[in-house]
């Protein structure tokens, strides 16, 4: 089992994460805020990957710090999981539909960290939650874990639907580009024989 924790704390958060990136996608997520909550759930479900989140963080200010050191913490397990990431398939991607919503997600576990985000919402807020911090937990994310992350909802109208289809297509292109590779189990998957670095 590759399972890595993760603990960051700072004056402006308390985040505790284990990850087990060949679990079954058991999770068990307290951030103090619903709905990043419930798309946290959705990745780990989605992605197969257990994952376990405690968070206390400054909400009496906003839910900025909290949403984008959550990001970072999930994605230092990732990587600390990942280890030389010998083995792996590397390259993952998912086209998911929600409903009237349509979101496309490549990734590459490069170790060269790299967002590209084209996503758009029509309103400022799902519930209490800032839609401009959905982008902030992805670029969080996408350094952390050392990817190269490509997020692109193609059409869609519902802002809850275009949310939960990016975490759930990154949760399939994660499970995909993390799965052990069988016809290359010891192998880095690059012809450097290192990931990460210069092209």
């Amino acid at each position: 089992m590759r399972t890595a924790s993760v603990a960051r704390k700072t004056k402006e958060t308390a985040i505790a994460v284990t990850v087990g990136l060949d679990g079954t996608g058991v999770y068990r997520v307290s951030t103090g805020i619903g709905f990043l909550d419930h798309m946290l759930e959705q990745l780990s479900r989605h992605s197969l990957i257990d994952l376990t989140v405690e968070a206390k963080g400054d909400l009496h200010i906003d839910f900025h710090h909290t949403t984008e050191d959550s990001g970072i913490a999930i994605g230092e397990a990732v990587a600390k999981a990942l280890g030389d990431r010998a083995g792996i398939r590397r390259y993952g991607d998912a086209l998911i539909p929600m409903d009237e919503t349509l979101t496309r997600v490549a990734l590459d576990c490069s170790n060269r960290p790299y967002l590209i985000w084209k996503v758009a919402f029509t309103r400022p807020k799902l519930g209490d939650m800032d839609t401009e911090l959905f982008k902030e937990w992805f670029q969080a994310f996408a350094q952390a874990a050392g990817l190269t992350l490509h997020v692109e909802t193609l059409y869609g109208e519902n802002n809850h639907h275009i949310v939960e289809s990016c975490y759930k297509a990154l949760a399939r292109a994660l499970r995909m580009a993390i799965e052990a590779d069988p016809r290359a189990p010891a192998a880095v998957p690059s012809t450097k024989g290192v990931l990460g670095g210069t092209l």
